[in-house]
């Protein structure tokens, strides 16, 4: 067990880094045990730290740390330079070797005293061992091939710095190496030199980043690698190489990717006016990854699962995580890498604005509409449930321990919200206004939320001081909301009540600034205009809420409306409002916002499963889904709809979903049986225009990854699933020969998780051809290891565990332990609640076994276990049995502490 208790860094105590760093050499010998790494500093007092920030003057004079490791005191001559598993073999100040009396190595820094108060070099030689790297960290090894992920605080761990975002400098990068091993050497910015030594058997390469950049953003990749090439040409004119850099024999897999990055680089011209800005732009995938990518500037590192792509190895969804994970890094290069952070805390300020600008991408390249309703149950999946429970925080969060646990969907998915909300409340025209004076006021800088929100204040001439509110406050605000129709007065009145439930630190809530989209329809389905009693018109059918309670009364309305609230989801919140089954399937056949159709299909069918939940503990009569099933009816087999928006209607809420709205004392048996049970309804009434839905769509049969070819695929998978539930011989039968006839990755992963969860008797064959079709492929071998751990049956841990054990799989890599960890814990909640807790017991094992060599990965696999307060009281007690055995473990790492800690308070 842990005796020390780690200090929290507090967004309040920021002060400006002592000492800036101007420029940086590095010079690297890449060896796998003893890569040495020489860095030249150039360096100067940091004048802006002698004026403390309007943050710094409120924290307490004693204060002086910024991030984790980087302090230092100007006014004594002292310099503290972060550093971990490094070894330091020389140091010079401007030319001359330090004695070691002026200076101490310590376990996380090197301190240097009597530093000139003037511009000074420093030299640094330091080794480190990137094959020992299993925490993926800094620089390390991966299938061979050297590279490199810095993000949040890894630059630490390939030289002593200061590793802090607020400090930028251009960057001058040798790389030498063996030339057979590593024929290919990459880093920052511009290729500016290569040649050969030792008679060719030794190669470098000198690269240059003309632009300023954080520590975090550097990268280097070294490793045999082959690659493929195309060209794009700016608005303004310059040539730019394109590469992406893989494995020898998988470049006829990255031409997905190729066209994405063109794409994405020609849509930021059109709709942010932004052009890219070096040479060359590089992308290499690598097998072992923490994260999905990294937009380091100029050199792109992506896990390889989100490059590689052929229709026989990867689905629609992974063709369309390409494409938006492509575009969210290149964005970067404008939100993230042009304009940076100035600390973490303002995380947010580079995520959620860029994951906004992904998300854009995506809908003006596909389905506006599809687009949005993904957006929308990502948030609902991941970051309600986390604003719910004891890891909630805001978007910018105050403090923290370890910095990567808040890489949390509450950065990203909400922070775009907040991004969305601004545009929706200044309009698009506005929107552009205020990203072009953010562009043009902070251009190589490193900025705050404040700094973003006054672009924005400025151009509109409005106070968003109410706004910044969202940034501030943690959980998920509920708008509950009535409608009182006054037919002699011929109005109609909305009642607005803000409901902010407490979070761990903030119990009192203040009232938040957002936009309600709504509309008022008539008994006849047509659209009622929105006049306010006052005589203003409702402009794009937007209202601003910013009190706590708030009313509105329409004018001209004769009979009693449904409202439809909360338009293509306009602000993240939970809406409750006291509609009958009537007005759902009113809503579902007449609603013209197509996100509000698809929420009230959710809406209705969700009603509905919970009275069978609650029949299935009580063993109470539920009664029939009859008026659902024909709503259902009318909105499934619509055909006016494009496939892909149908498919995601008959997407119907899962056993997650229901969890998270049931939020107390969850009976996962009960969940799986009440789900199920509505789910074999509708198949079972709507099964014969499911078959024919099934038959008569027909996507190519040469592979098409295009939005037209995925929406008919996904539309002919969508019948096929719900035609599983019914679960009669000939449904089994349908999903089997779907697997054996599939000639994309698409149709035969889906039949895949289809047999594994519906088709017992299939699912020994099944496996076993699987594994032997794709057994030699690293990527796509994770679907198999992925389906056995859906299968719903008492003996799937058991199963996980041989799986652990096998050849293919390695627990230090985590795209593996995200196929089976991760999909058991997520996808099989039945097994991973099992009433005796062996499922919290296994996670806890892969936590600790994690934590030893990655505790990022340690830690986000805790998140699993968020909700475990919200269980019934066995269950409950068992998930907590476990967390406290974490707690109580000895070495844990800052990543899990913090994690447990918070959930057990």
């Amino acid at each position: 067990m842990r005796t020390d208790t780690p200090r929290p860094i507090r967004l309040k105590n920021y002060k400006p880094a002592p000492f800036t760093i101007d420029k940086v050499s590095l010079d690297f010998q890449l060896d796998r045990t003893a890569t040495r790494v020489t860095s030249r500093l150039h360096m100067r007092p940091n004048p802006s730290a002698d004026t403390p920030t309007a943050d710094a003057k409120s924290a307490k004079a004693k204060s002086t740390r910024s991030a984790k490791g980087s302090k230092a005191e100007a006014s004594t001559g002292t310099l503290v330079l972060d550093g971990e598993l490094l070894e330091l073999e020389s140091l010079k100040l401007n030319g001359e070797p330090l004695p070691r009396s002026r200076y101490r190595v310590g376990k996380e820094t090197l301190t240097i005293r009597q530093v000139p108060r003037a511009p000074f070099t420093l030299d640094i030689v330091t080794t480190c061992n990137p094959e020992a790297n299993k925490a993926l960290s800094g620089l390390y090894v991966s299938r061979g091939m050297f590279c490199t992920q810095c993000e949040a605080e890894g630059f630490r761990r390939i030289t002593y710095f200061l590793d802090r975002p607020d400090v930028l400098a251009t960057y001058t990068v040798r790389i030498e190496a063996d030339a057979e091993a590593a024929s290919t050497l990459l880093s920052n910015g511009n290729l500016r030199e290569r040649g050969t030594l030792a008679e060719g058997k030794r190669h470098y390469a000198i690269w240059r980043d003309p632009h300023p950049k954080p520590s975090y953003l550097f990268a280097l990749v070294g490793g045999h690698l082959a690659s493929i090439a195309s060209t794009f040409t700016t608005s303004e004119g310059e040539h730019v190489d394109l590469r992406i850099y893989v494995e020898p024999g998988k470049e006829d897999r990255c031409g997905w990717a190729m066209d994405a990055l063109k794409r994405s680089m020609a849509w930021d011209e059109r709709r942010f006016g932004r052009a890219y800005d070096l040479e060359v732009f590089n992308i290499v995938a690598v097998s072992d990854f923490n994260m999905g990518a990294m937009e380091n500037k100029g050199l792109n590192i992506f896990n390889d699962r989100l490059i590689l792509a052929s229709p026989q190895t990867a689905s629609d969804a992974t063709y369309a995580a390409i494409e938006a994970v492509i575009a969210h890094e290149y964005f970067h290069n404008w939100t993230g890498n042009r304009i940076t952070c100035r600390d973490w805390f303002q995380l947010c300020l580079k995520e959620g604005l860029t994951v906004y600008r992904d998300q854009e991408f995506t809908a003006d390249e596909r389905s506006r509409a599809v687009e949005r309703i993904n957006d929308v149950r990502r948030l609902k999946l991941s970051q309600f449930p986390e604003d719910a429970g004891p890891l909630a925080h805001p978007v910018r969060p105050a403090s923290y321990i370890e910095i990567n646990n808040f890489y949390t969907a509450t950065v990203y998915e909400k922070g775009a919200e907040l991004c969305r909300m601004i545009a929706t409340l200044l309009g698009e025209a506005g929107f552009r206004a205020g990203m072009n004076l953010f562009f043009e006021r902070h251009d190589g800088e490193a900025a705050t939320v404040e700094d973003f929100i006054a672009c924005f204040a400025h151009v509109s001439g409005r106070d968003l001081s109410q706004f910044m509110i969202w940034y501030q406050q943690a959980g998920t605000p509920e708008l509950v909301c009535s409608l009182d129709h006054d037919q002699a007065a011929q109005t109609a009145t909305l009642h607005v009540e803000q409901v902010l439930p407490p979070t761990p630190g903030q119990q009192r809530k203040k009232p938040l600034h957002m936009p309600l989209a709504l509309g008022l329809l008539a008994p006849d389905g047509e659209e009622l205009a929105l006049k306010l009693k006052d005589g203003d018109v409702v402009e794009n059918g937007i209202i601003e809420l910013t009190q706590r309670r708030q009313s509105f009364t329409f004018e001209g309305v004769r009979e009693r409306p449904v409202p439809s609230l909360l338009r293509h989801f306009s602000a993240p919140c939970n809406l409750t409002i006291d509609l009958s089954d009537h007005d759902y399937a009113f809503l579902i056949a007449h609603d013209r916002d197509p996100f509000n159709r698809w929420q009230a299909v959710q809406s209705f069918v969700t009603r509905t499963m919970q009275r069978f939940i609650t029949a299935a503990r009580t063993g109470k009569n539920p009664g029939s889904a009859d008026q659902l099933i024909e709503a259902l009816r009318a909105a499934f087999f619509d055909r006016k709809l494009e496939p892909a928006y149908r498919a995601e209607l008959m997407r119907l809420p899962g056993e997650t979903a229901l969890a998270r709205i049931i939020a107390h004392d969850i009976d996962p048996d009960a969940i799986h049986k009440g789900c199920h049970q509505v789910m074999r309804a509708i198949a079972r009434a709507l099964g014969p225009e499911f078959e024919k839905l099934y038959r008569t769509t027909k996507p190519k049969r040469t592979y098409d990854p295009s939005a037209e070819q995925m929406g008919l695929r996904a539309q002919r998978l969508a019948a096929l699933t719900l035609l599983a539930y019914r679960g009669e011989a000939a449904d089994k039968d349908r999903v089997v020969q779907h697997f054996k006839g599939a000639n994309n990755m698409t149709d035969q992963s889906a039949a895949l998780y289809l047999i594994a969860t519906h088709v017992p008797a299939a699912r020994q064959a099944t496996f076993a051809a699987f594994h032997e079709r794709w057994k030699d492929d690293h990527l796509t071998i994770n679907a198999w290891f992925a389906a056995q751990a859906m299968v719903p049956t008492a003996s799937t841990l058991e199963r996980i565990k041989t799986l652990q054990r096998h050849a293919l799989y390695s627990a230090t890599t985590p795209n593996n332990v995200s196929a089976v960890v991760n999909t058991f814990a997520t996808v099989n909640p039945v097994q991973f609640n099992r009433a005796d807790g062996e499922g919290y017991a296994f996670l806890a094992d892969e936590v600790l076994k994690a934590n030893a060599f990655n505790p990022q990965l340690a830690a986000r696999l805790m998140t699993q276990l968020r909700g475990w307060k919200t269980l019934e009281p066995q269950r409950r007690k068992r998930a907590q049995a476990e967390l406290k055995r974490i707690a109580k473990a000895p070495g844990l790492s800052n990543d899990v502490f913090e994690i447990v800690t918070k959930m057990l308070d």
